[in-house]
């Protein structure tokens, strides 16, 4: 199992978490660009992508531009990895309420199972509206904490 984060999901995250700053007025896609460093021409073809899924909507015209679809409380990181890349992790393609293996590797089934809910679990948790405001649950804070701890991933 690979959790992998694409450009186009980071970057659709990284507009999207834009657009929650002020979530009743419309910004342009020249503006999240310019704030993010996102190239305009593929953040034009991921808004587009947002709007399909109900996340964003747009407006034309010169008070016009992008906003959220709905309050930045509503809308999880989940939702936008899931809009833009699909489920939020694969393994070989198989669903994991299928999968089974014999002898020793039987648990293993389970690890996979408990890896993609801990994944949902800080994914669904984690609003626009923590982000915009730079404030993420206290057990996503407790897990970056750890991490950052841990001698094994020593700061770059």
């Amino acid at each position: 199992m690979r959790m992998r984060i694409t450009a186009r999901t980071d970057y659709a995250i990284r507009a999207m978490a834009e657009l929650a700053r002020s979530p009743q007025s419309p910004q342009k896609a020249e503006q999240l660009s310019d704030s993010q460093g996102i190239p305009v021409r593929f953040l034009l073809s991921i808004l587009r992508e947002l709007r399909q899924h109900r996340l964003v909507l747009s407006s034309r015209g010169p008070d016009g531009g992008y906003r959220l679809a709905r309050p930045p409380e509503e809308i999880s990181i989940a939702d936008i990895i899931r809009a833009i890349d699909g489920s939020l992790a694969n393994f070989r393609d198989l669903k994991l309420s299928d999968l089974s293996y014999p002898g020793p590797a039987a648990a293993l089934p389970d690890v996979w199972r408990a890896v993609r809910v801990s994944l949902r679990q800080v994914l669904e948790r984690v609003t626009l509206a923590d982000l915009a405001v730079g404030e993420l649950p206290p057990s996503v804070r407790q897990q970056a904490r750890e991490y950052r701890e841990d001698v094994r991933y020593p700061p770059s």
